[in-house]
């Protein structure tokens, strides 16, 4: 009888614990009611006007954009010259109070091009804000009121901390409803979006929707986590948040200086594919590969070719090109940094010291068409004339351009474009068409090609794999 109840208390100890754990666990996310009490004070709604200016015209060509100019030529022949009117455009947002005397941060898109903001507290209170500085580059921005009194204001966690699974909560203003509450989980972490360089994006599934821009992105201990920024168009469930941890930096340059100031090492960068480890004999795809090197830049001084694969920044590790920027904005201006890099095979460490990210212009894209079909490649190329060099903007005298690419050929696919100027064919320098001609002539079926092409101001690698029998006939 003894051993009888022995064997029966067990399972009903470990019943009693599991129910035990259980009404614990309910108790505990029974109601967020307390948190969001806490919190919602600090969360703002922003709403802004922005001007912009058009025509009285409304109506739209029915031959597309490229009848455009016929469209409004014949326009005005009948109706005379439209004059110019001013429409006001009304844009809301959210966002949160991170210092006690009014200073707030939202998303750059929330704010860009307004001519008015206002910023509308909980208790309903509102004040017009003023620009304190903005990033693009990052989303971000950062406003600042004139409050009648000290304001409540968000305590920042550790997005590093963040694990995939954890509990959020996000308060904004989605579609005008100012203060609405959401809950869910970290989805994902390390998302690319194609926005920008610094794509660094916590993924969550509570809801986010349009107007929750730039509000926060909590943890179930009352710590921001994250910028609320973006949305995938119809879909459900999937919303992203700048991490914190980058929102810190970047908010205390604009608050102080207005502006965030980036290192830089002045190179170009790609990813390293397959095909290119397979031309450069490589025995893995990580690391970003140099495509250019600027002229007297940081890099450039610290001896950094073309052709370099940089594999570590200060002891981290390069896994994928969008590391390496991402790592270097991080450090300041005049950071002293120790630069990994595998060139031919072998590995070499460099000394670099980081400069100041400068301002970038616009890139040039032409097109000519011309003569000379690569039959095999679907390429039409053709030396560089100054007559081409005029027209298209082009700065090289040396090389070969790109006039035609054929849909669906190996050129098209590997991602060759019109205008681009071929500098290098397998690390051989391309100085005219006979050169063009010599280095793809002797490759055969199963060989790669590694272009080096100049494509605007930048320099890139591409590489294809030539699948048909060269025939010059």
């Amino acid at each position: 009888m003894v051993r009888m109840a022995k064997i029966l208390i067990f399972p009903i100890i470990i019943l009693l614990g599991l129910q035990i754990g259980a009404n614990a666990q309910s108790n505990q996310f029974q109601s967020l009611s307390p948190l969001v009490k806490q919190l919602s004070p600090s969360v703002v709604n922003i709403s802004t006007t922005s001007v912009s200016k058009s025509t009285a015209r409304s109506l739209e060509s029915p031959f597309g954009e490229e009848g455009d100019e016929q469209f409004d030529d014949l326009f005005k022949k009948f109706f005379g010259d439209s004059p110019e009117r001013e429409f006001k455009r009304k844009g809301l947002g959210s966002g949160f109070i991170f210092s006690e005397d009014g200073y707030i941060i939202t998303n750059n898109h929330v704010v860009e091009r307004a001519t008015d903001i206002k910023v509308i507290l909980q208790n309903g209170d509102s004040y017009p804000a003023k620009i304190i500085g903005t990033d693009p580059k990052s989303d971000l921005a950062v406003l600042k009121i004139e409050p009648k009194t000290k304001l409540p204001a968000v305590r920042f966690g550790n997005s590093d901390r963040l694990e995939i699974g954890d509990w959020v909560l996000a308060i904004g203003n989605p579609f005008g409803l100012g203060h609405t509450v959401t809950s869910g989980i970290i989805s994902a972490k390390g998302r690319s979006l194609g926005l920008g360089s610094y794509d660094d994006f916590v993924q969550t599934d509570a809801a986010i929707n349009p107007g929750n821009s730039g509000g926060p992105l909590f943890n179930f201990q009352g710590e921001v986590v994250g910028v609320n920024t973006a949305i995938i168009a119809g879909g459900q469930g999937i919303g992203f948040a700048i991490p914190v941890n980058i929102a810190k930096n970047v908010v205390s340059q604009l608050r102080n200086g207005g502006k965030v100031v980036r290192g830089w090492i002045g190179v170009s960068v790609q990813s390293v594919t397959p095909e290119i480890a397979e031309s450069l004999k490589l025995e893995d795809d990580d690391g970003a590969l140099v495509a250019d090197v600027t002229d007297g830049g940081p890099a450039d001084k610290a001896g950094v070719r073309r052709g370099d694969i940089i594999i570590e920044l200060n002891g981290n590790k390069i896994d994928e090109m969008p590391d390496l920027p991402k790592l270097v904005a991080s450090y300041a201006p005049g950071t002293k940094t120790n630069m990994k890099v595998r060139r031919d095979s072998k590995e070499k460490v460099l000394n670099i010291k980081l400069g100041e990210l400068p301002e970038q212009g616009a890139q040039i894209s032409n097109r000519v068409v011309d003569h000379e079909v690569e039959q095999n490649l679907g390429l039409v190329v053709q030396d560089i004339t100054p007559q081409i060099q005029s027209k298209l903007g082009i700065e090289y005298s040396n090389g070969v351009v790109i006039t035609d690419v054929r849909g669906n050929s190996m050129a098209s696919k590997a991602g060759l474009l019109n205008g681009d100027v071929v500098l290098e064919i397998n690390k051989k320098q391309i100085v005219n068409l006979d050169d063009y001609r010599k280095s793809v002539d002797s490759v055969k079926i199963g060989q790669n090609l590694l272009f080096l092409v100049r494509r605007g101001s930048n320099t890139v690698y591409v590489a294809l794999k030539v699948e048909v029998e060269n025939d010059r006939s």
